[in-house]
């Protein structure tokens, strides 16, 4: 039998994947009627203070925000959204997830080449590592890669 789930935190980034990791959060959560949290890091450089002022980067992240809620409000369900500043977006997924007591983290994975091979960049390798809760992970189709 599937484990229960209770809360469930999707993690956005602006890809053309934004809309079906949202629905398969809401999905996967629906059964249980999980809460379902969706969040959109920015990533500060390290040349700037962490709590620099990115206001394109804001707008940005808050139109990702918004059409995440959108999918959620299309599909009958509610989400709580967040938009968060940090280094790196890794580390910041899953001290959210901790801090939450999730029991899913969703990310989706555009395909990206980087020197003629497939990259899953770092972000994805170090929430896999590092989360203590499951981990579900929605690949882009080949023939939708460099869309």
């Amino acid at each position: 039998m599937p484990r229960k789930l209770e809360r469930v935190l999707v993690a956005v980034n602006g890809s053309p994947l934004d809309a079906e990791v949202v629905a398969l959060s809401i999905h996967l959560a629906r059964r249980d009627k999980a809460k379902v949290f969706v969040i959109y890091v920015i990533e500060v450089k390290r040349t700037l203070p962490l709590e620099a002022t990115l206001d394109e980067e804001v707008v940005k992240g808050e139109r990702i925000l918004d059409n995440a809620e959108a999918v959620a409000e299309s599909l009958g369900y509610q989400v709580e959204t967040e938009l968060l500043q940090a280094r790196e977006a890794g580390p910041t997924i899953v001290d959210e997830a901790e801090s939450r007591n999730v029991d899913m983290i969703v990310l989706g994975l555009p395909y990206k080449k980087r020197f003629g091979e497939f990259n899953i960049g770092r972000t994805v390798p170090y929430v896999l590592k590092n989360a203590r809760c499951q981990v579900v992970l929605w690949r882009e189709p080949l023939e939708l890669a460099g869309r």
